[in-house]
């Protein structure tokens, strides 16, 4: 074996036992780039709730038909888009998204939007 490739060996087999090393850390949670100022818990507020529940409808293909508000519930009726199928649109849905203690909540709702709008506010819903 020439020293070049005895040189690329060992650099390889460096960066293979570093990486192997770190990765417990980052599996744990553990490394500094994990670590937030407030503990892990990001504060969503309801309207960041309600703008991420809009653009996931309409990228999904439906059409958000109003938003109403009962006892601090944000209520959002949608139905299915024309698809350009010439099938009309979808019978009116509704899903209720509301705050309780320190999370968002939404119910109602199928679970694609819901990891959806999770996936977009970067919480688990």
């Amino acid at each position: 074996m020439t020293w070049q490739r005895k040189t690329i060996w060992y650099a390889f087999s460096l960066f293979v036992v570093l990486g192997l090393s770190a990765t417990p850390a980052l599996a744990q949670g553990k490394s500094k780039a994990n670590k937030s100022k407030d503990s892990g818990h990001s504060a969503v507020s309801v309207e960041m709730a309600l703008s991420a529940t809009k653009d996931v409808l309409v990228a999904q293909g439906f059409e958000v038909l109003r938003i109403e508000v009962q006892d601090g519930k944000q209520i959002v009726h949608y139905r299915a888009g024309n698809q350009g199928r010439g099938k009309g649109h979808g019978p009116p849905l509704r899903m209720v998204i509301q705050r309780t203690d320190d999370r968002i909540v939404v119910l109602d709702a199928p679970d694609e939007i819901k990891l959806e709008i999770g996936v977009k506010l970067g919480i688990k819903l």
